[in-house]
């Protein structure tokens, strides 16, 4: 306004995939890009209910033994998984941190054939390892039935039962969307 505007008016400009957001299959798969499965497709009743957030055995990524570890409870849909991310503090830091803890592909795998869930959520911007980034997205996304929850804050907040509420922005064409994602004890 101090330049003669009748209001305030801000720009934004940025990626779909910055801080808290949410993976579309078509991240990963381009002929599901193609088919229009884009983030106003997803179900909101997946994105928002009860889940459980866990506590990850520091300093190992998810793998098929450590997800066997948790032993989470068949029925369970939606799981926020706290790792050493939160402890780093790496969603707090400006700079990319390629040594951050995520899912491996076989990790993934025993997730898919051996639970319920369908959100996946984790504490850093991929909920896919480094070394592992493709392989792990391809097996969550390949059904459309698991979403995505990447780049949560998880710092204070104890292991348990919470409800979840993601909302993505209504991008339509967009393969993924900043969020805002809140749990309700």
């Amino acid at each position: 306004m101090k330049n003669g505007s009748l209001a305030n008016n801000s720009e934004m400009k940025l990626p779909t995939h910055t801080g808290t957001h949410i993976d579309a299959p078509g991240h990963v798969y381009d002929h599901y890009f193609d088919a229009g499965f884009d983030v106003d497709t997803l179900d909101l009743e997946v994105l928002n209910g009860p889940a459980l957030l866990v506590d990850v055995p520091r300093d190992k990524n998810l793998t098929a033994d450590v997800m066997q570890s948790l032993h989470i409870p068949k029925g369970v849909k939606r799981v926020l998984f706290r790792t050493l991310n939160t402890d780093r503090r790496l969603m707090w830091k400006k700079a990319f941190d390629t040594s951050y803890v995520g899912f491996m592909k076989d990790g993934a795998q025993w997730l898919v054939d051996n639970t319920d869930i369908k959100l996946v959520g984790i504490d850093y911007l991929s909920v896919a390892a480094f070394d592992d980034l493709l392989p792990a997205h391809l097996v969550f996304l390949k059904s459309r039935e698991i979403i995505l929850v990447e780049g949560l804050k998880l710092d204070d907040i104890e292991a348990g039962l919470y409800t979840v509420h993601c909302l993505p922005l209504r991008l339509l064409g967009a393969e993924g969307s900043p969020i805002r994602c809140i749990l309700i004890k």
